[in-house]
């Protein structure tokens, strides 16, 4: 039975082939196509498609059993008539590339690749029941009709506003149900909405026909189910078009991830249904669909899985088939790498049943009689096992055994009293107060590899707040770099929490997860679990970086603006140019000089003789004083007696 069409990108597609069940097909988080035989419970085929890390499988769908036209025929025996004569062989895949790939389980390669019509990621993919055609819808809100035999698109319409999150086809090929946030009822021959269907709030993520009876009859009935939505809710076609409200809701304990339904043929014939959630429940329904019905209808039993274990582990389910026994469910749980497949039967007296599995001895019992191209190697007693992890590091588990047991011996050979030990503890913080030598190593506190281990170990968040602090690049590598392999992922999880808090806190934490993607993406590649573990990091990362593109486009207009206003406004400066003169410098000539000069001196044309004529006495004066320097001392006296007497004569 194809499962649920669309598909959210944490949920990996996981599909029983229909009719017989004979194949269990589901992609891993590897991005390979695994077949696993659900008779044998062995794995009959794997494919790795050519990009499958960058286009990876979003959604898969069987398509109808068809006759194996391949070898020459010969006549069969009535009993092997009806088994070999159809079987599930065309699987389509959808990617996130906007391509859709056809694999053929009978011949064990790709049959062909449809690509070149949708620009988005494929959400889902619902074959025609009789035609060979396909139906795929994606992101790009399209939906396209494929010719298989042809291999190209024979049809292209656009569905909603929204993406095309889901698809199916009814029984007779005539209609076409496809969902985005509102649910729309083709006409597959004009192309044309017959209806529209509305209740929703967020995307549709499942859509089933639960009858076969044509759409004029009144009772006709299809369900449909919803992300983050924890009902399945069951619509009537009616005849006069009233058929706004859902007729009939299914409880679920959380939002549905796998449906498998028989469908009703007539009214006296109850629908069987099937629904494993997100959270690994399963629940069985059994309903006749007659007209509305008020209240929401509970299971009639709830199935889980659990391990053998003191501390009782739940083990997930992953998917589920009805058959023609009413009691006999096909059931596959465990990891979505290496399935177990198991027929139960359950008897729908009691409301709730707990089935306990050992799933790691099913696990190697199916891993031994499973086909795989990988060999063990033949490993002697002399050879040398290398532990996986930084080189100079021992394996975590047999370091920390050795060194207790030497501890426990060295206590009971020798015991020091309390006053040794404080003593010794006073020494080592005198020696390191005062410079303990450069051979000595540093206290364990003072390692932010120890420290950063204690403090995820015990959730400390000081210890943690105390080595997160550190914006030095080399103490962050070298932290990352010393740290064991165990304590990896408790780190990268502690760094998810801290990057969904402040922004400053996320910049400093970025460095941390810088620092871890290149010492330890090795073993971070090995872990089976990755993609679940890492899916709230790589969501939260492409949501921030979503805006990124168009505030750089942004930031560079607001550039190009603004460069442009800085330009126009230094040319208008250019333009107006103060012609005054900041500073003048005139030269001073002879004329001014000489005017100067005679600023303090009378108005008097007599002033430039007797100027001269003191001139001379002067000359004289010194002449005589160089021949007989007595004579300066005479000068002198006459000098003061003319003094005296010209201050008389003033007085008189």
């Amino acid at each position: 039975m194809a499962a649920d069409a669309g598909s959210s990108p944490l949920q990996l597609p996981c599909v029983f082939s229909p009719k017989a069940q004979q194949f269990l097909a589901l992609c891993a988080q590897d991005g390979r196509l695994r077949v696993w035989n659900t008779d044998s419970k062995t794995l009959h085929q794997e494919y790795v498609p050519s990009a499958h890390l960058s286009a990876t499988c979003t959604c898969i769908s069987w398509g109808p059993c068809r006759t194996a036209k391949d070898g020459p025929k010969r006549k069969k025996r009535k009993s092997e008539a009806g088994q070999v004569e159809e079987k599930a062989d065309l699987l389509a895949m959808g990617t996130a590339a906007g391509t859709v790939l056809i694999y053929s389980a009978a011949k064990g390669a790709l049959h062909c690749t449809l690509d070149g019509g949708h620009s988005g990621a494929v959400n889902c993919v619902q074959w025609h029941p009789e035609d060979s055609l396909l139906y795929s819808g994606s992101d790009d809100t399209n939906i396209i009709e494929w010719d298989l035999q042809t291999g190209k698109m024979r049809s292209k319409w656009k569905a909603d506003r929204a993406a095309v999150t889901s698809l199916c086809v009814s029984h007779d090929g005539k209609l076409l149900l496809s969902a985005g946030h509102t649910i729309k009822m083709w006409d597959l021959d004009t192309k044309e909405v017959y209806r529209k269907f509305t209740g929703h709030s967020t995307a549709v993520t499942t859509l089933r026909f639960a009858t076969t009876r044509p759409p004029d009859s009144n009772g006709l009935y299809f369900l449909s189910g919803a992300a983050h939505d924890r009902l399945l809710s069951v619509w009537q076609v009616r005849e006069d078009g009233k058929d706004k409200n859902s007729v009939v809701s299914f409880t679920l304990t959380d939002e549905p991830q796998h449906i498998d339904l028989v469908t009703s043929n007539s009214k006296e014939e109850a629908v069987r249904l099937a629904v494993v959630c997100k959270d690994g429940q399963l629940h069985l329904f059994e309903h006749f669909l007659n007209g509305p019905c008020k209240k929401p209808l509970s299971p009639l039993c709830t199935v889980q899985m659990s391990d053998t274990k003191d501390s009782p582990v739940p083990i997930p389910l992953l998917a589920a088939a009805l058959g023609a026994d009413i009691r006999a469910v096909l059931l596959a749980y465990g990891n979505h790498l290496q399935p177990v497949i198991e027929r139960v039967e359950l008897s729908t007296s009691e409301r709730h049943v707990c089935l306990t599995r050992d799933v790691q001895t099913s696990l190697s019992l199916s891993m031994e009689t499973s086909i795989s191209k990988v060999k063990t190697p033949i490993v002697n007693a002399k050879s040398r096992v290398l532990v996986p992890g930084l080189p100079g590091h021992q394996a975590p588990v047999k370091g920390t055994t050795q060194g207790s047991e030497k501890r426990k011996k060295d206590t009971d050979t020798k015991e020091m009293s309390i006053a040794e030990r404080l003593g010794e503890i006073d020494l080592s913080s005198v020696s390191t107060e005062k410079g303990a030598p450069k051979g000595m190593a540093s206290l364990q506190t003072d390692n932010f590899a120890v420290l950063l281990v204690q403090g995820l170990e015990s959730n400390d968040a000081g210890i943690l707040n105390k080595v997160f602090q550190t914006r030095k690049e080399m103490v962050i590598k070298k932290t990352v770099a010393r740290l064991p392999l165990p304590a990896v992922l408790p780190l990268v999880e502690e760094i998810t929490k801290r990057l969904q808090g402040h922004p400053f806190t996320a910049v400093l934490m970025v460095r941390w997860l810088k620092a871890v993607l290149m010492h330890h993406t090795s073993y971070l590649s090995s872990l089976p679990d990755l993609v679940t573990q890492l899916g709230v990091l790589y969501h939260m990362i492409e949501s921030r970086v979503k805006m990124f593109h168009k505030l750089t486009k942004l930031h560079g207009k607001l550039y190009l603006l603004m460069t442009q206003v800085v330009t126009s406004d230094s040319s208008k400066a250019v333009a107006e140019v103060d012609h005054t003169a900041k500073l003048v410098y005139e030269e001073e000539s002879s004329d001014e000089d000489e005017s100067s000069g005679d600023e303090g001196l009378p108005d008097d044309d007599s002033n430039w003789e007797e100027d001269e004529a003191m001139e001379d006495d002067k000359k004289e004066q010194t002449d005589e004083e160089d021949e007989n320097p007595d004579s300066r001392t005479e000068s002198k006296a006459n000098g003061d007696e003319d003094m005296e007497h010209e201050n008389e004569s003033e007085e008189e």
